[in-house]
Order: structure tokens, then sequence, then C-alpha cells
């Protein structure tokens, strides 16, 4: 049986192919910020720095990957990314928050981007 955090490593990797497919550099991974907080993924685009939230689902029988981003969890999001942009300098202006959520399909994964989201 796969451990949790290999399973996530699955995942991420998707998120990232999916990413560089797409022409985005990643800068980083996993950013911590206090105990609990962390933003997936830190890309690059169009002189863009990303911040990604992955959320994953093997099915939706209890709910969807975006019903799992709360306000709760947007609000730690925020801070973590603050936090990232002060310490490494970046513009403000030049910030996006993205979700990418991957649902198990039969023999592969639906992934879906959704760009520029309201935090």
């Amino acid at each position: 049986m796969q451990s949790t955090k290999s399973k996530w490593d699955e995942w991420e990797l998707i998120a990232i192919k999916y990413l560089q497919k797409n022409w985005y550099i990643i800068k980083d991974t996993n950013f911590k910020f206090g105990r609990f907080w962390e933003v997936d993924i830190v890309a690059f685009k169009d002189w863009i720095t990303v911040f990604l939230e992955v959320k994953y689902r093997h099915s939706i029988k209890f709910w969807t990957p975006e019903e799992s981003i709360t306000k709760s969890k947007l609000y730690k999001f925020r801070k973590t990314i603050e936090y990232y942009v002060v310490k490494n300098h970046l513009n403000f202006e030049k910030i996006r928050f993205d979700v990418i959520t991957i649902l198990k399909q039969e023999k592969s994964y639906k992934v879906t981007h959704y760009k520029n989201l309201e935090i």
C-alpha cells in the first residue's frame, strides 16, 4: 500500500507535468509557512508568479475537489502567499492564485485548471 505522501507526489507530478506542458516554469513546491499552511506549487509564466493549490479526488461520492476549498483554506493560502511574496521580494501586482483539480477517471485523470481566483 502506498503512503499518503507518495500518493500525493503522484498528484503533484500530474499537476507539474500539466503546467510544464503549458509552458509554466516550476519555481517551488510544497512551500510551507507556519505549521499547517502550505502552497503546493509556485510557478512562473508570462511575467506572473502563479501560486497553485492542487486538489485530488478519486471519486465525487462525497464532494468534488472544488468543494474542498473552504474560506478557512483561502485565508491560509492568502497569508502564505503574502509571506512568500515579501520573503522573495516579488511584486504583489504580478502574482495570481490558481487551483488545479485532478479527478480520477477509469484509466486516466481529468485535470481542470482554474486561473486567477480571488482569495
